[in-house]
């Protein structure tokens, strides 16, 4: 962390910047800063400005540029914050925010209007984190902790530890779950006593931000074995960007690795539109025609789902459509490969069709 490339100049040193990059470089700290590990760093081109791990992270002047529909609380988080620190949309689990500085940052971070703003100490003061599990304590609806950020795993191995024991003495509490960059960029925090500072009586699960299979290195993959082993349960998070991973075999690579490591994968993310995130966030029919494309390459477990985040809405699941339509008792779907099947279900009451993503009643065919 403390060798992390920061200054335009040392960035300069180390790669070949395009006059995009180094223009952006310049005053990229009044938007989001940036900052690459030394080992991510490694995984990128140091010639080619279109490397796809360098365009996801390196800035670009695009990223100055606020288009229609984009906005700097694309979730509407704020609009749902129950106690500082502390965001409610669903039910029964909470997002619980306990740092704001990361290892590297992502251009298209949907929270750039919170992280890296502080120099100095990345850690949220302990009054903001008693807050938080004060509002924890008092909802027993809630079954499940979302521990996020910034980097949640940049925490201290003592602090770490002392937030997990008191999650655990909140009977309603039922699963811990982290959201993380981490083991892609910088595998090394997998040590033996942040193994033994997540020891803990409930079941903790990573959501692993991955972008590309650049990222599954042996570093990577050893520090996955070692979490799996520590009863871990591995699962993916991965956006979709323009020109770094919407294309289906980049996809296909990136999930048959994953589980191959283990790592179930979970979630593709269209882009959020956070401001200036236009030139990296692909149509939604990319993303629709990568999985059918993984629908018809790969075994269904590693399929991830492919969600759009909609503020005042949450998560919505796209998926290639199916079904067709039904008559005489019989209905009709289609394949990946356009082959048409039907299913005869006695039971079913009226002739259906499909009418955009829902099913209505149709008269009945000729």
């Amino acid at each position: 962390m403390r060798s992390r490339i920061r200054r335009s100049d040392d960035f300069a040193r180390i790669f070949e910047l395009s006059a995009d990059e180094s223009s952006a470089l310049k005053h990229a700290e009044d938007h989001l800063p940036v900052a690459i590990t030394p080992y991510y760093a490694s995984l990128m081109s140091r010639t080619d400005p279109e490397h796809p791990l360098r365009r996801a992270h390196l800035p670009r002047e695009a990223e100055f540029v606020v288009s229609e529909g984009e906005h700097q609380d694309p979730l509407g988080e704020e609009k749902h914050q129950a106690a500082p620190g502390i965001t409610h949309r669903y039910p029964d689990r909470v997002l619980f925010l306990i740092t704001n500085q990361c290892p590297v940052y992502c251009r298209y971070c949907m929270r750039s209007r919170l992280v890296g703003k502080m120099d100095k100490e990345h850690l949220i003061p302990m009054s903001q984190w008693e807050a938080s599990l004060k509002y924890i304590r008092e909802h027993d609806e809630i079954r499940e902790v979302l521990l996020s950020g910034g980097e949640p795993l940049l925490l201290g191995d003592e602090r770490l530890a002392w937030l997990l024991k008191e999650l655990d003495t909140i009977p309603h509490v039922e699963i811990i779950r982290f959201s993380t960059k981490m083991l892609a960029a910088m595998p090394q925090r997998v040590t033996p006593q942040f193994l033994r500072a997540l020891k803990t009586n409930k079941p903790i699960w990573m959501a692993l931000h991955l972008l590309h299979p650049l990222e599954i290195t042996p570093e990577f993959s050893k520090a996955a074995e070692k979490l799996i082993r520590a009863g871990i349960v591995l699962t993916t998070q991965t956006p979709l960007l323009k020109g770094v991973n919407d294309d289906a075999e980049v996809m296909k690579e990136l999930m048959t690795l994953c589980i191959r490591n283990r790592i179930r994968p979970y979630y593709i993310f269209q882009c959020d539109p956070i401001h200036g995130s236009a030139y990296l966030r692909p149509p939604i029919e990319k993303g629709l025609e990568i999985i059918e494309a993984l629908q018809g390459s790969i075994s269904g477990h590693a399929v991830p789902h492919y969600v759009v985040d909609v503020e005042g809405v949450g998560k919505m699941t796209l998926a290639p459509q199916r079904y067709s339509y039904s008559e005489n008792g019989y209905h009709y779907f289609t394949n990946y490969k356009g082959e048409t099947a039907r299913y005869y279900d006695p039971d079913s009451p009226a002739p259906y069709a499909v009418q955009g993503t829902k099913l209505h009643k149709q008269e009945k065919r000729n």
